[in-house]
């Protein structure tokens, strides 16, 4: 209780208290109106009419009635795409063939078509659903035109023309807003980086005030002293989706009192294997290098950005270490489809093991120093040597 309380006097009077609630904040608060609007809209697109017909003329109005894309110009003649794309004023060029009006009236098929900048694909993907959009539209009403000349009726045309269609709906991140995976883990980054090298530092401080051993080699001292930077990390998540979810319309549809149980789990084991790379480390000063073994991979392999589905096997197995991994299955289960706790024991189980293998590593780290410092000292103490200071 004695450490639990010093350290908590510590932290309260560290940099850490501030640093643990206004840096996720003002990242949350930062990056939720960067990317509030959910979704890329109205990206600029060129076309290149060769037709010069009221029929071209149509279509180019069709493109730029979709909410996906703008057409920023029309050009009469053939030019070389990659001189349009240049200094990105455009992200796609939409190409017009020759006789195209023509080729309507007289049965025949034509083709159109589109050149997209791939470099920053997620600048594509509502352009490719709207065009896809138009040409399917396009076809089905010219083939009903056709089948209804020929006396069919328009059901039956229908049915000939697309048995089959199809109905969709999107789940849990219908606008595919940025917020529920790319701003949110900026702000689990932010929280993992502060709560690491904080709890980190805490055996090298006391390596360097003479406590470590204070008392004894149990790993339960740090594991106690690990409890107030859990506790912190814990609430300064739960403000940081709060200030998500009004200012990005993050989607958040988990019981809080609930949801905070992982959280707390979480943050421990964050705060545990924090404190075990910075265990052998001299001083704080060192401890920037070895946190990068948690940040880097929690960023790249965790499902931040890309699905860890994407990655090979050795990958996704290897992320199962990091505490990270099993937050952002925790928030797209019970945050975002409003599980319940029950349903996500594997992921709590797994930061359950991983407390425990950061706990037994930390006590043998602690009993192999305690062996090289502790021994020497009762040997030359039983020997009847006196130590003299001058």
């Amino acid at each position: 209780m004695k450490s639990l309380i010093e350290e908590w006097k510590y932290a309260a009077g560290s940099k850490f208290l501030l640093m643990i609630f206004i840096g996720p904040l003002i990242a949350a608060l930062f990056f939720g109106l960067m990317f509030s609007k959910n979704q890329i809209s109205q990206s600029p697109i060129v076309v290149i009419d060769e037709d010069h017909s009221a029929y071209s003329r149509q279509l180019i109005s069709k493109m730029n009635a979709s909410p996906y894309m703008k057409v920023t110009n029309v050009f009469a003649s053939r030019m070389d795409p990659e001189a349009l794309l240049a200094n990105e004023q455009a992200v796609a060029v939409i190409m017009l063939p020759n006789q195209l009006e023509l080729h309507k009236l007289q049965g025949k098929s034509s083709n159109i078509g589109i050149l997209m900048d791939n470099t920053m694909p997620s600048g594509l993907m509502g352009i490719r659903t709207a065009i896809q959009e138009i040409v399917t539209t396009e076809n089905m009403t010219l083939g009903m035109t056709r089948l209804g000349q020929s006396g069919m009726d328009a059901e039956a045309a229908r049915g000939l023309l697309s048995p089959l269609s199809l109905q969709q709906r999107m789940l849990f991140n219908p606008t595919t807003s940025y917020v529920g995976f790319m701003v949110l883990g900026f702000v689990n980054i932010i929280v993992l980086m502060i709560t690491t090298s904080a709890a980190g530092s805490i055996a090298p401080r006391l390596r360097k005030e003479g406590k470590l051993f204070a008392n004894g080699v149990s790993p339960i001292q740090l594991w106690v002293r690990s409890i107030p930077y859990a506790v912190l990390s814990t609430f300064s998540l739960i403000l940081s989706y709060g200030l998500l979810k009004q200012v990005g319309n993050m989607r958040f549809e988990a019981d809080l009192y609930l949801f905070i149980i992982p959280l707390l789990v979480y943050s421990f084991a964050l705060s545990l294997m924090g404190i075990l790379i910075g265990y052998t480390a001299k001083d704080a000063s060192k401890l920037g290098s070895r946190t990068s073994l948690i940040v880097y991979p929690s960023f790249l392999a965790t499902g931040i950005q890309l699905t860890p589905l994407a990655f090979p096997m050795f990958f996704q197995v290897t992320a199962w270490a990091l505490p990270m991994n099993w937050l952002n299955r925790l928030i797209r289960g019970m945050a975002f489809r409003h599980g319940s706790l029950t349903a996500y024991s594997l992921e709590i189980g797994a930061l359950l093991v991983i407390i425990g293998v950061a706990s037994l590593l930390i006590g043998l780290l602690m009993l192999r120093e305690a062996r090289k410092t502790i021994a020497p000292a009762d040997q030359l103490a039983g020997s009847g040597v006196l130590s003299v200071s001058i």
